[in-house]
């Protein structure tokens, strides 16, 4: 197994878009996979492709891209939400390993990390253009919802 530094990129971004929205990442890898994007069928991650996960990750993503705009979501930076966005961010990182016949320890490490770069810099970069160019935060999260699903089904695609 030959090391493939733009699939373990691709591991980080995905990780980013756990970040971003913490079921947006699984919902996008459960229907790559559930469309034949991903092959997971030889790994312990298969199950993300049965249409049971692709519709219920699916329910749950919709309803956090709505709960993300209620005035009392918690930060995602808060203990439970990055929580989330590492567990996310880890299992979606090692579904692009494995689909690549890459490492899925170092998958889930780096999607890890990418769940907290993603919680923290989309956090921060949200306030700011919120607070410095006095847009309302409603339209700064539905750019950030099209950035989050776009973004991931993107990097899904490369596969």
């Amino acid at each position: 197994m030959s090391f493939n530094l733009v699939v373990v990129l691709a591991a980080f971004g995905i990780g980013v878009v756990a970040g971003l929205r913490s079921f947006t990442a699984p919902a996008v890898v459960a229907w790559a996979a559930h469309l034949g994007w991903l092959d997971l069928h030889n790994s312990h991650l298969a199950f993300l492709g049965s249409p049971a996960a692709t519709y219920v990750l699916a329910v749950m993503a919709l309803g956090e891209l709505v709960a993300d705009k209620l005035p009392s979501t918690p930060k995602r930076t808060a203990p439970l939400g990055l929580g989330a966005r590492i567990v996310t961010g880890a299992v979606c990182g090692a579904a692009f390993c494995a689909t690549a016949a890459q490492s899925v320890a170092l998958g889930a490490i780096v999607g890890a990390f990418g769940g907290v770069a993603g919680a923290f810099a989309g956090y921060e970069v949200r306030h700011r253009i919120v607070h410095q160019l006095r847009i309302p935060d409603f339209v700064i999260a539905l750019l950030e919802d099209a950035l989050a699903v776009g973004g991931g089904f993107f990097l899904a695609s490369r596969f």
